[in-house]
This record gives structure tokens, sequence and C-alpha cells, in this order.
């Protein structure tokens, strides 16, 4: 029989530690309190070359946001993603996808075409600790800053690409941009998203369909930061940078991993569902009577609790839903889902909240079920729990006015991620930059300016 470690908290005695836990690490995690900790990766130089990419964005937001000293580089006439925005819509300029993925990173000119342009690069590069960068592949190398350059006058340098095809293969010489579209195509994820297919009577809408936002792009950026952070790490233990290659394709590769040992294991393609699930149901969304809400409650005593709350305990008995197995068939929830549906018309989203928690909380039978409303982005910024936890930050700009920014997912102790400021304007920050990296004054710059290079 094993001793009780007297040495852990009883009962109550959690609370006489310091609170009870919510409220204990608040005040610790609290972004609000972010100002004033030391950041993480504050002593790096990142210069962020990316370009019309917004997954370099991402990447370069990440290292932003954990203290790096970012300096993004655009054309003298700024970067295309400046205009990638939903409806074409503008905010002085700029698009609303960098007005968020633009913050705490200064912003200057650079015309990599030009020589000069490309001997200023090396210079800062010199002095870098990673950059990164989303031309076609070999383009910077045929400019003479690529990598193998680069690493030649920086041993230490972390030098990070993203494209869709990588940077060897068959198809990564071919040439062509990187587009988020591609990316969610070549993965193979696309192919099983979107409303299922009825051979009998095919829609114009059951087909493969494009997952929601530039997750091609978001995807590839976020591995991007994870693999700079390692090499990072493999640097200060042995002086030595690397190359960090990745593929917005193969980013999303790595969410379908079920996908691609189902038809490895069992040569069975995973199709297009809708709401629906190949593993478990309910495990769906499910209409009600104000929108959607998600439902819940796939093994066999959850099922039993779906049923008591629904009133059809008949259900447990039918043949196409009576065991795990049945119901994970796509035919039978086909059949089984209208039912859910049918009940759930009667019900708010609240309502059906209202019914399971009435279930579960009052113990009124075994098994567990869960669900809640399927936001829109209007009533995702209206959940009071997103602002409790700082998830949302507005952010008075100078030349933006008041924005509404996402704030780094992550919540830390000692070195938590921070909004410093917004997105910047092309090239506002010029003269600091290059003064402080290169000792260029304000009447070289103007000379660079008139001859293309800023």
């Amino acid at each position: 029989m094993k001793e009780k470690n007297n040495d852990l908290p009883q009962g109550n005695e959690w609370e006489e530690e310091g609170g009870e836990w919510p409220e204990w690490i608040r005040r610790l995690n609290d972004p609000g309190l972010a100002r004033g900790k030391p950041e993480a990766l504050d002593d790096l130089l990142v210069l962020d070359a990316s370009y019309a990419h917004m997954g370099g964005l991402v990447c370069s937001s990440v290292m932003a946001e954990f203290g790096a000293e970012v300096i993004r580089i655009e054309p003298p006439r700024g970067d295309p993603a400046r205009r990638f925005s939903p409806f074409g819509i503008l905010h002085l300029d700029t698009g609303l996808g960098y007005l968020v993925e633009g913050r705490n990173k200064f912003h200057i000119t650079l015309n990599l075409e030009k020589g000069e342009g490309r001997v200023i690069f090396k210079k800062l590069a010199r002095k870098a600790d990673v950059v990164l960068e989303t031309f076609k592949p070999g383009t910077m190398d045929r400019w003479g800053i690529g990598y193998r350059q680069l690493s030649e006058l920086n041993a230490r340098l972390i030098y990070c690409a993203l494209n869709t095809y990588g940077q060897f293969g068959p198809k990564a010489a071919c040439g062509k941009p990187d587009y988020d579209v591609t990316n969610q195509a070549l993965s193979g994820a696309v192919w099983s998203t979107g409303e299922m297919e009825d051979p009998a009577n095919p829609q114009p809408y059951q087909v493969p369909t494009k997952i929601g936002g530039w997750f091609g792009w978001f995807a590839g950026g976020l591995w991007a930061s994870f693999g700079i952070l390692a090499a990072l790490r493999h640097r200060r233990e042995t002086g030595e940078g690397q190359m960090v290659d990745v593929s917005g394709a193969e980013a999303i590769m790595r969410f379908i991993d079920s996908y691609l040992t189902c038809y490895h294991m069992a040569g069975f393609i995973k199709g297009r569902v809708g709401p629906l699930d190949s593993a478990a149901f309910p495990y769906t969304f499910i209409r009600c009577k104000d929108g959607h809400t998600t439902f819940v409650g796939f093994s066999d005593i959850n099922f039993r609790a779906i049923t008591t709350i629904m009133g059809r305990p008949e259900l447990l008995q039918d043949p196409r839903c009576d065991s795990f197995t049945k119901r994970c068939r796509v035919e039978n929830q086909i059949a089984i889902h209208p039912i859910l549906e049918e009940w759930a018309a009667n019900y708010t989203a609240d309502g059906i909240l209202d019914k399971v928690q009435d279930y579960v909380l009052n113990k009124r039978g075994p098994g567990v079920v869960a669900t809640g409303r399927v936001n829109s982005p209007g009533q995702t910024l209206g959940e009071d729990n997103w602002w409790e936890r700082g998830v949302f930050q507005r952010v008075e700009d100078p030349a933006y006015g008041e924005l509404l920014l996402q704030a780094p997912p992550w919540k830390m102790t000692e070195t938590p991620p921070r909004i410093k400021w917004a997105c910047r304007r092309v090239g506002q920050d010029n003269e600091y930059i290059y003064l402080k990296h290169l000792g260029y004054g304000k009447s070289y710059l103007r000379e660079l300016k008139k001859k293309g290079v800023i």
C-alpha cells in the first residue's frame, strides 16, 4: 500500500496555497501584465524579406511577439501582401490581413532587384540572426544573397525559406509562385473538406472546399517559426547556423496524418462527409433554432445520455446506431443526423446547453455530452471568456487609428509575448533602422531613394 504524501495539499488546502487555481494562475499569466516582464527573444535580429506571402509575415510575427527585433523589408512601393484583403477592403492603402501581421516590426524599403540593394542586404545579413524569405526557389541564390552566400558571411545565420514545393524536388524548380490555395490543394486536406458527394444527384457545391482563411500560409509560417526556434537552440550549443526549408503544403500534411495512414494501411480514401466524421458519431454540428451547435457523445454510455436528453430512448435499440461501430458508418450517420436536427430545431443553442448541463450537473443519468454554439466572428468577439483572457487587444496606432487585433495565443508566466505596436506604413522606419545598423544618414538615404534602391 502506497504511503500518503503529506507534502501535497489536501482538500481545501489548495485554496490556502494561494487561492483557487484560475485566479492563482491568472495573476501570473494574465497578458495584461506582460509589460515589464523579460522577452524570450529580445537578443535576436530578424530580417523578414518575405514577398507576397502571408506565411512569412506570420512567422516573423511570432518572432516579434517574443521580443525579436524584426526588420520587415519591402520593395520601394510596398509588398504586394499589403493588397491582400477580403473583398478588396483596404484601410489607408493596407489590407486587413497585413494590418494584423505587421505588428511589432520595423518597416524599411529595399530593392533587392538592384545590385546596390543586394549589397545593403548583405550588410544587414552580416548582423542578423535570422533571414526569412519566400521567393521562388533559387531566386535569392541567383541574386547572390541566398543561404550559401550569406552563410559564408555569417556562419551563425538561421536562413528560413518558405515555398509551396520546398527548395528541392522535381517541382521546386518550376518557377511557380507560392499561393495559399495551391498549398491547400496539394496537401490532400481539401479533398476531404466540404459537402459529401451524391453520385445519384450531384450538386455544384459538392466539391473540394477551400479551408477558410489562408490556412496553408499560416500553417507554413507557424511551422517555420518552430523550426527557427529549434535551429536557434542548436546554434546555442554549437555556434552553427543552418537553413530551414518549409513547404506550406507539407505543413498542412502534418494535420492530416490519419488520412494518409488510412490510405496506406487500408487503401481507403477519406471522402467528404460535410459536418459528419468518419471516426465517431455523434461528433458533429447540428442545426438548431438560432443557428448551429456542436453535439458530441459518441461512446456507448455518452450516446445513452444523448438519447435520454432528447427523450428518444428507443434509439438505443435502433440497429443503425445501437453500437459505436454502427454509428461510425457514414450511411447510418446520414440517417441519424436528421433525427438529431429534428429535435434540436425546438431549442436555441443555449437552450440545448441548458438541457445538457441539467443532465450532467444533476446526475440524471450516466455519461456526458458536449455542446456549444457555433459562433460567427461577431459572436466570438462577444464571448466574455476571450476578453477576460486577453485574446483580443485594442491598439491605438498613430498611422492607422484604433485597431482590434488578435493577441498572441500563448499565456506565459515568465517571458510572455505581447503586442507593442500595430502595423507601420511603407518605409516608415527607414531613417531609424539604416542609421542604427549601417550608419546611413538622411542625405545618403535621399540618394538611395532617388536611385530606386529604397
